[in-house]
């Protein structure tokens, strides 16, 4: 009858346990879920983000853009791009490349971000940044970071190889002229 008397309580205590950890598990779980739901829905944003771009279509992005939206490019950029920037800057790449497209690599999601890996290829017929067309297809490798709160945007960093760019719009690297 000891025996007994020791083990029922032991046997409790550590149902008891058990119990409050599948609790604390299932907890955790259902965070995990809700955080990859944000995760996919945010990943959508962007794959939505990029197919309005491809219809020449910028202007749809101000459903998304949040009052504090920046766009930062290169990243480290200190004064971002305001949203009406952004939107005027893609607007021109229309104008100088009109068979452009952007198409997605790989996406990566991590909490409110999402990393894209993205190439840009068009024909250049038409004047961008003050260069006249060349006629010359280029191919540009981007890594961007955008960031959304609540399904809008609040920022994008983003990098790109420019000098390669520009070589292939046939702009040459010289070194300055000395005085």
């Amino acid at each position: 009858m000891k025996k007994l008397s020791i083990i029922l309580p032991l046997v409790l205590i550590l149902s008891f346990m058990i119990g409050c950890q599948d609790n604390a598990a299932i907890a955790e779980l259902e965070e995990f879920r809700a955080q990859a739901e944000v995760e996919e829905q945010n990943k959508e944003l962007v794959i939505g983000l990029i197919e309005e771009f491809n219809k020449g279509n910028v202007e749809s992005w101000r459903k998304l853009f949040a009052p504090e939206f920046g766009y930062y490019q290169p990243s480290m950029t200190t004064e971002p791009m305001s949203i009406e920037q952004t939107i005027a800057a893609f607007q021109r790449i229309y104008k100088g490349f009109p068979d452009y497209s952007w198409n997605i690599h790989e996406l990566i999601a991590k909490g409110d971000k999402v990393i894209a890996w993205t190439v840009f290829t068009g024909t250049h017929d038409g004047e961008y940044g003050r260069i006249p067309a060349t006629g010359n297809n280029i191919r540009l490798s981007i890594i961007s970071i955008f960031q959304f709160k609540d399904g809008t945007w609040i920022e994008t960093r983003e990098e790109e190889n420019v000098l390669d760019f520009m070589q292939q719009l046939g702009r040459e690297l010289k070194p300055k002229e000395e005085k």
